[in-house]
């Protein structure tokens, strides 16, 4: 047991602190969708042009520079658009820092890896946690030019890192890949330009408490009219004082309608984002705003009345509802979803599993463990090698978008979620559980046994069915042998009560003359062994 990891305790996963609904904007005009991409695409250049600069100004960076940048765009916008444009820019330059300082960790994963298998001698096998040696000469001499390769890349990334140096893409990597493979993509030039377009368009703006329905810039009207503030170059594309557009359609938010109505009849902030989907012809406006934090509910009173177990998997989450004690109750659930196809399929799947997970657990008014599973050390090609069916099943898994979904809808139907340390639960589950919970007309996997494994995790008890018998004698004296009941649970230790229907052939449950009388057993210090009893004399014919 030296080589296990120390398990890190259970803890109640916080809630939401923002949400944000989208409808389409049904019934808009030809002068509409002139006027949205006139003010997407000037904004966007804008948006374009300071991110260059916020780049170009790396670590060195202040609050003075930013009021610059500010300054700098007022005057071809106007300041709500500046403030929202800087603001954006800000943020997308902190996640490119982020997914940089990712990276590095990532490639210094592989490079310790590749160290460790090169140290070992070739065909050297490993052990459970760690790979052993390569195959073969050939590959460890491969493996050994790809370390020097890792070794320049690291060193690269590294020297851009501390020089304040990061490579963005407005509309998207993935999106400019696509345009050196049209065919692939499936694509062809003009429904690339389209795309690219409308990716770097910029529509979006922050809200401010106190104005006029929560945004000055974009403005929604509890009737639904749509309004929009134009830059002061397309001024004179207005149809309403102030320079403003109004469109002709009337918007509907169906997802937490009511929610926005009275944050807007409050004058509380409400940030709006505009957006063109060029596959559907559709505009489409997305509202976000801010939420206070949900009360956490202390540990203790989630495991007052049991909660349900999950195990996530590649394909289904497998679940079992555990009592208070930690034992399963009921059947298995299983909730499956298709991963394949395209993202928009993908998040619906994800989305309609866990709706059915979370109304079981309403049903029974119980709390939901998860794993807090993070598979970023795990999917280095490094480390599984030419297992590429394993890599591609550990990547595939929407492991932290499946836990914020879980944790924002559990959120809205006031149900609790549990975060539980992923060690060893598969293992275990497997070795303790699996076997005993295997009947004639049930026969859960292993993914069931690890789900009660992740529900005890939750509830403080062992995985383990049962402690070890007493060491000293077989009685009770040195504690009770079961972790399955409590010590102060209320006849634990009584006579087994009766059972409706024969045990025998012969004789009912509980019946005869020793059932349920500890006198009538043959045991040291009862009665029955010290009565008097007279034996006949044997016939005098034998």
């Amino acid at each position: 047991m030296g080589g296990l990891r120390e398990v890190a305790a259970p803890f109640v996963a916080p809630g939401p602190t923002g949400v944000a609904v989208r409808t389409s904007l049904k019934g808009l005009s030809g002068q509409d969708a002139m006027v949205l991409r006139l003010v997407g695409g000037r904004l966007g250049s804008l948006a374009s042009r300071d991110l260059k600069a916020r780049c170009a100004a790396g670590l060195d960076h202040d609050s003075g520079q930013w009021a610059r940048r500010k300054r700098a765009l007022t005057g071809d916008s106007s300041s709500r658009w500046a403030g929202s444009i800087t603001k954006a820019t800000h943020d997308q330059w902190a996640l490119a820092r982020r997914g940089q300082l990712a990276h590095i960790q990532h490639l210094q994963a592989g490079i310790d890896m590749i160290a460790s298998r090169l140290s070992l001698s070739v065909g050297a096998k490993g052990s459970k946690g760690s790979p052993g040696g390569y195959r073969s000469q050939q590959e460890w001499f491969a493996k050994s030019r790809r370390l020097r390769l890792l070794k320049d890349r690291l060193a690269r990334e590294r020297a851009d890192r501390e020089a304040g140096r990061v490579r963005v893409v407005r509309g998207g990597k993935k999106l400019l890949r696509h345009r050196h493979h049209l065919q692939a993509a499936q694509l062809s030039e003009a429904q690339w330009r389209a795309r690219w377009e409308a990716e770097r368009w910029f529509l979006q703006a922050d809200g401010e408490s106190g104005k006029r329905y929560g945004n000055e810039t974009i403005r929604i009207a509890p009737d639904g009219e749509v309004s929009i503030k134009l830059p002061a170059p397309l001024a004179g594309l207005a149809n309403a004082p102030n320079g403003r557009h109004v469109l002709a359609c009337r918007v509907r938010f169906g997802h937490r309608g009511e929610q926005w109505a009275d944050r807007i009849a409050a004058n509380r902030a409400v940030a709006y984002r505009i957006h063109y989907d060029v596959e559907r012809g559709r505009w489409y406006v997305t509202a976000s705003w801010h939420i206070p934090p949900v009360t956490t509910v202390p540990l203790q009173a989630v495991r007052s009345v049991g909660l349900i177990g999950v195990d996530m998997n590649a394909d289904h989450l497998a679940a079992w509802r555990l009592d208070v004690h930690g034992n399963p109750v009921g059947e298995p659930r299983r909730f499956g979803y298709d991963l394949s196809g395209r993202a928009p399929h993908r998040d619906a799947q994800v989305r309609h599993a866990l709706i059915r997970l979370l109304h079981w657990a309403r049903r029974h008014q119980v709390s939901i463990a998860v794993e807090d599973l993070d598979f970023a050390a795990e999917k280095t090609r490094e480390k599984h090698g030419r297992q590429k069916r394993f890599r591609k099943l550990i990547s595939g898994m929407p492991t932290s978008r499946l836990r914020a979904r879980l944790v924002s809808m559990a959120a809205e139907l006031g149900i609790t979620v549990v975060a539980v340390d992923p060690a060893y639960t598969s293992r275990w589950g497997a070795q303790h559980w699996q076997k005993p919970l295997t009947g004639k007309n049930s026969k859960p996997t292993r993914h069931h046994a690890a789900a009660v494994a992740i529900g005890r995790r939750a509830l403080g008890c062992p995985i383990r069915r049962r402690t070890q018998p007493p060491p000293l004698h077989r009685s009770d004296a040195v504690g009770h042998r079961s972790v399955q009941a409590a010590s102060g649970i209320p006849g634990r230790e009584e006579t087994r009560p009766r059972i409706p229907g024969p045990r025998t052939r012969s004789v009912g449950a509980g019946c005869g003359a020793k059932a349920g009388d500890q006198c009538a057993h043959n045991r040291s210090g009862h009665t029955a062994e010290h009565q008097s009893w007279h034996q006949d004399s044997l016939p005098l014919s034998l």
